[in-house]
């Protein structure tokens, strides 16, 4: 987000929540964000909605949290989304629910379900899990090939490919292993991550993937350059093709509403062909879910989502010094910064 004047507000005792008001007022752009003081909890959500931020008691006690799996951890109970545009101040007399913004279109950002959020939250009234199986799904009926076992790329792609491998009723199988104790095991983790790279992370389950034709599912492409290491590892194990799916449309634009992607010219589907992306990761085929399988795997309300990342185009414009922005959003390598 970003001030729309560069003006802040102090927050004083005396009209605490009408400053609150007033600063929110200024912002411009996606946020949720929590304010603690000795007698009071305030929550408030940006009028577009982008981010989920929810509503959970805990005995007598109200909790705020971006996703209802931490409600799940404390042992917390769900009560409602706090809405787009609203303001709670909590105390110790109860909540009270404050709207001080103008109506605005709905913008939910439809990288949540993508990847963002963890598969045992709901956001946005849906379950993660139930949405990334059906792009999964609706992937497998736009994109089928022929193959002999489903392997997803952990952990961000096992929802979508246990919906693919459902509905193009084809075996899935764990092929790939995720240690999930990196940086735990070696003395100096930064430098042997350079040294293995993406064997770190991932090893390959050869009984599984020798002499087969594997179809890769990930829930996205940026850079593809650990795609590519995977693609090879893969290949590596002895698989005979390997044909990558990804479940949500091409990456084409970065995103300013707090999504870390890099630069336009950084991402893979903004600079290159479908065969060019294919060729790059050497693998038999790639290809995408389409926007509207996109639409559909998230199903009721899919208009109130925004897809920028894809589309290019911003529900809230930002400013168009994009060098000046990308620096602000620490979107820039730390060479370009200083350069």
């Amino acid at each position: 987000f970003f001030f729309k004047q560069k003006t802040a507000y102090e927050i004083t005792y005396g009209d605490w929540s009408s400053d609150v008001c007033s600063s929110d007022l200024q912002l411009q752009g996606a946020f949720s964000f929590l304010m603690l003081t000795p007698d009071r909890l305030v929550a408030a959500r940006d009028p577009h909605g982008f981010r989920p931020l929810a509503l959970g008691r805990l005995d007598d006690a109200f909790v705020v949290c971006s996703e209802t799996c931490a409600m799940d951890l404390i042992g917390a109970t769900y009560v409602r989304d706090v809405e787009p545009g609203e303001i709670l101040v909590i105390t110790a007399g109860g909540i009270r629910s404050i709207k001080p913004f103008g109506a605005a279109p709905l913008a939910h950002c439809v990288f949540e379900h993508v990847y963002f959020a963890r598969p045992d939250s709901d956001v946005f009234g849906k379950s993660v899990n139930e949405v990334r199986t059906n792009l999964g799904r609706v992937l497998a009926r736009e994109q089928r090939v022929d193959a002999d076992v489903v392997v997803p790329i952990p952990d961000s792609g096992v929802c979508a490919a246990m919906g693919y491998a459902d509905e193009a009723n084809i075996p899935l199988r764990m092929g790939l292993i995720r240690n999930h104790y990196v940086g735990r095991t070696f003395i100096q983790p930064q430098s042997a991550i350079r040294h293995f790279g993406v064997k770190v992370k991932l090893n390959p389950v050869r009984s599984i993937l020798e002499g087969r034709r594997v179809i890769l599912v990930d829930d996205s492409l940026v850079r593809g350059t650990t795609s590519r290491k995977i693609v090879r590892m893969v290949r590596a194990a002895g698989a005979r093709e390997v044909h990558v799916r990804i479940s949500c449309p091409p990456t084409i634009s970065p995103c300013f509403y707090g999504v870390d992607t890099p630069r336009r010219s950084e991402l893979m589907a903004a600079t290159h062909t479908l065969d060019e992306i294919r060729t790059y990761l050497d693998c038999d085929s790639v290809a995408y879910l389409s926007l509207d399988g996109l639409a559909k795997a998230v199903g009721e309300g899919s208009g109130s989502y925004c897809t920028s990342c894809y589309t290019g185009q911003y529900p809230v414009a930002f400013p168009r010094d994009e060098v000046s922005y990308l620096q602000l959003a620490l979107k820039l390598d730390k060479e370009s910064v200083t350069s």
